[in-house]
């Protein structure tokens, strides 16, 4: 019952602040409702100090989610599906140099960036961590995330091209940043006296490919038993399996989950709406992941706001992170600008891309939960607390600006 009664908070808290934000707040769902949750985080905190009970109660409820655990097992397959079921594979295909280079190579870049620009700055403020630990931080704060992302586009009012390239960057570094996280993280629990580039490459070959194709085959699948029916109630249980069951074989067999969530919805979303679905089916179809879309990221971004409870903070590296959130902007836009600029010879961007582009990167729930899911002795306590700097600056300061950016 313990799962249930948080689970029960969890949903009370989010539809409370979610009206707040809604009646009188009035900003994008996600940003309103992580605001007021990160407040009520510092309320609590400051009247634990008169009514001890106060902070005790709810550092015992935050403490036993693991949001780790929440996001990436559980939340994150269907956020990505419910993002990907939106994405039309045509302009997607339009889009296709800019997104996979921003989305790979400069994924790469990125991490290489922070990593060496971190390692230093530790050491200025008398902290040295290894290089291959700041590597592991390079490669979970790099990727945008298209939680955050998606979930503030849809308000921002930017032109549909160039929301199209911010958004399936986002879904595909999603993807990569996981499987570049994953093998740096191999390669320091197993030492680098025992790294090989070539074990290490077919590793992530292994991961990001096998996931790509394995979510080929799923969404073809899936699309294939749709089509020969025409019951939405089915159709929708169909959609579901896929998520759930899509991503655990996918982790089972060690390929890339979000990959392969990703590209079975966009097979799905786009095969859906030119056969084998009917009107009724893909109303329902649409309305159903919208709204599941919109809960998990409500609750989503309440969690986001309530780890600052549980959090552990550190004046010195609280000041890191927020240098940290300077040296992340800049690595985003030596990332983006690589490849808009060798693209432009052949591809016509629209206006200020680079500067859209780099402040529309957005870091999310993601980067969090990956920096939770380092182990103490790799410094995750500094981690986690220079990303969540990262993350609150990234969703409200860029968040709430992006849109008036656009109109400049």
């Amino acid at each position: 019952m313990e799962a249930y009664h948080i689970i029960s908070v969890l949903i009370f808290l989010t539809a409370v602040f979610a009206y707040v934000n809604d009646r009188w707040i009035k900003w994008p769902p996600t940003i309103g409702i992580m605001v007021i949750s990160l407040l009520s985080s510092i309320f609590i905190a400051i009247a634990g100090n008169i009514i001890p009970v106060i902070s005790s109660k709810a550092l015992l409820m935050v403490s036993n989610i693991n949001f780790e655990q929440v996001l990436m097992k559980i939340m994150l397959s269907f956020l990505l599906f419910a993002g990907s079921l939106h994405i039309d594979a045509a302009k997607l295909k339009k889009e296709f140099w800019p997104v996979m280079l921003m989305a790979t190579v400069g994924t790469f870049i990125s991490t290489f960036l922070v990593s060496i620009m971190s390692y230093y700055l530790f050491q200025v403020f008398g902290l040295y961590i290894p290089y291959i630990y700041c590597l592991l931080f390079g490669a979970l704060i790099s990727p945008t995330d298209p939680i955050a992302v998606m979930g503030i586009l849809k308000q921002a009012g930017i032109p549909k091209t160039l929301e199209m390239k911010i958004a399936g960057e986002s879904l595909f570094n999603d993807g990569v940043g996981v499987v570049v996280f994953l093998t740096i993280f191999e390669v320091a629990v197993n030492g680098t006296d025992k790294f090989s580039l070539g074990n290490t490459a077919v590793l992530f070959l292994k991961e990001a490919g096998g996931g790509i194709l394995f979510g080929a085959m799923l969404g073809y699948l899936a699309h294939l038993l749709i089509k020969s029916i025409d019951n939405y109630r089915v159709e929708v249980l169909i959609t579901l399996t896929v998520v759930m069951c899509g991503y655990s074989v996918a982790d089972h067999f060690h390929l890339s989950g979000p990959l392969a969530i990703i590209i079975a919805g966009i097979i799905m979303g786009t095969k859906g709406k030119g056969e084998g679905l009917s009107e009724i089916s893909r109303d329902y179809l649409e309305k159903f992941w919208d709204l599941t879309d919109e809960i998990f990221n409500a609750i989503l971004f309440l969690l986001i706001g309530l780890e600052m409870l549980i959090i552990k903070v550190n004046p010195t590296i609280m000041i890191i992170g927020c240098i940290m959130v300077a040296v992340v902007l800049l690595a985003r836009l030596v990332c983006v600008a690589f490849p808009v600029m060798f693209l432009k010879i052949w591809i016509k961007f629209e206006k200020n891309a680079i500067l859209m582009l780099t402040w529309g990167g957005l870091r999310g729930g993601l980067s969090v939960a990956m920096a939770l899911s380092i182990p103490a002795a790799m410094h995750r306590d500094e981690f986690v607390l220079i990303t969540y700097v990262i993350v609150v600056f990234s969703i409200i300061v860029q968040g709430l600006t992006i849109g008036k950016l656009a109109k400049v």
